[in-house]
């Protein structure tokens, strides 16, 4: 999912393994992991949404400190936990043990090359669960490396509301926030008149948006929400605000990182 722009100093697989251990003895040393996803996202948007989207942000948050900042990033994790979109195509899923176990593996090899913080960065709404269980499992295991999880839209559920358009529903997903990233990031691969259905959870406690998590947790199949499988208004979308959104998400991606790194110096 990378691209060859990447900053070498930040990316894992583009270094070698005596260059990525002197960034892991590092004082304050940080290292993001990228957890994406495989789903439909509507017939206006690739599969591989999640991924390329948390990869992005990932890359652009640890490149704007990779002067001052011993951190890197893996490459992403491509596949999630996704068994409410499989009555649509192009699904690839994980059963919520072996993501687990996977995770945990790349995290205990990872963290061999002597890291002093971990930041998991989720992409998909149906890994939350996962990366909070993750968050505890790897730290018990590592009691001497700070294990910390985040998923990245959420980062700017505050600070958004002057660059929508849609009311509550219409940042779902691949809606009006997802699309406009994309249109913004990977234009090529936006498809033409994105059709979507806004959000329209009965449950008043559970979660409306990506914005607006809720309190209560539903299990429905996308099925049930809409018949495109996008949800939200995408045909509000601009690459304008993708532009906007994604400078927004980097800026507070970012000061996470600084505040990791000092924190654990």
């Amino acid at each position: 999912m990378r691209t060859e722009s990447t900053t070498p100093a930040v990316a894992w697989e583009q270094l070698s393994y005596s260059a990525i251990r002197e960034c892991g003895d590092r004082d304050g040393s940080v290292l993001v992991v990228p957890i994406g996803s495989i789903e439909q996202h509507g017939t206006h948007l690739p599969v591989g949404t999640d991924t390329l989207l948390v990869d992005a942000v990932g890359s652009a948050g640890a490149e704007r400190l990779a002067d001052s900042i011993p951190l890197l990033v893996t490459p992403p994790i491509w596949t999630g936990f996704s068994p409410h979109h499989m009555s649509f195509g192009g699904t690839i899923t994980l059963e919520h043990s072996h993501m687990m176990r996977l995770l945990e593996d790349v995290c205990a090899s990872a963290l061999e090359n002597g890291f002093d913080a971990l930041v998991l960065l989720n992409g998909h709404g149906g890994n939350m669960a996962v990366i909070d269980s993750l968050v505890s499992t790897v730290g018990v295991s590592n009691p001497d490396t700070r294990i910390l999880g985040t998923t990245y839209f959420t980062l700017v559920t505050d600070a958004i509301s002057d660059v929508r358009d849609s009311e509550l529903g219409g940042m779902a997903h691949g809606g009006e926030f997802e699309t406009s990233l994309m249109m913004h990031l990977y234009p090529e691969l936006v498809g033409d008149e994105p059709e979507g259905t806004m959000m329209d959870e009965p449950y008043e406690k559970a979660g409306q948006d990506l914005h607006d998590g809720g309190v209560l947790s539903v299990y429905r199949g996308f099925e049930e929400y809409s018949r495109t499988g996008a949800i939200g208004a995408p045909e509000l979308a601009t690459e304008q605000k993708g532009r906007i959104i994604f400078e927004r998400i980097v800026d507070e991606f970012s000061s996470l990182l600084v505040d990791v790194h000092e924190e654990n110096r």
